[in-house]
């Protein structure tokens, strides 16, 4: 299992390398370490260009990258996502949903919890909507989008009129 927090946890003292390393500090084979590695550097091509950057001097859509890569580097068979969009412009938003979509699509299961719940239901098979920490919603992501009750009380749309 990865873990990825909210906040974009990293140490901001260590460069992006360094931090990917932590990542792996498990695998002891280092031709996969070395194929995890390429297969972030694939995702994040940005990550790659600023290898010896210090994680510090990271805008938070890089820092967002790069702790989805350091726990990625451990190759997961689930990665889980704590608001993976909190405090992201929205093109950093829709640049990060997409390489979740990606990592799902290369057989990683995806457990996301994320506020955004429009974005996140766009980007899932299934859903659970919870409020007060009642599940209120549940069911397939697509059906969950249409529903307008969900729409008019968590999508921010109008119902029907």
């Amino acid at each position: 299992m990865g873990y990825v927090p909210q906040g974009k946890a990293i140490f901001p003292h260590m460069n992006i390398r360094e931090h990917l390393d932590i990542g792996a500090w498990t695998e002891k084979d280092s031709e996969k370490r070395d194929s995890m590695l390429a297969m972030i550097y694939n995702l994040f091509p940005r990550l790659e260009e600023r290898r010896t950057q210090k994680a510090g001097t990271l805008s938070g859509g890089e820092r967002q990258m790069l702790s989805i890569g350091r726990a990625l580097m451990s190759s997961p068979k689930l990665l889980f996502l704590d608001e993976p969009s909190f405090g992201l412009s929205p093109l950093m938003v829709n640049a990060v949903f997409r390489s979740i979509k990606e990592i799902n699509q290369k057989g990683v299961t995806i457990l996301l919890v994320e506020q955004n719940a429009k974005k996140a239901l766009e980007n899932s098979k299934t859903g659970y909507v919870m409020d007060m920490g009642k599940i209120i919603f549940e069911g397939n992501s697509l059906v969950l989008l249409a529903d307008e009750k969900m729409k008019l009380s968590y999508l921010g749309g109008k119902g029907k009129t």
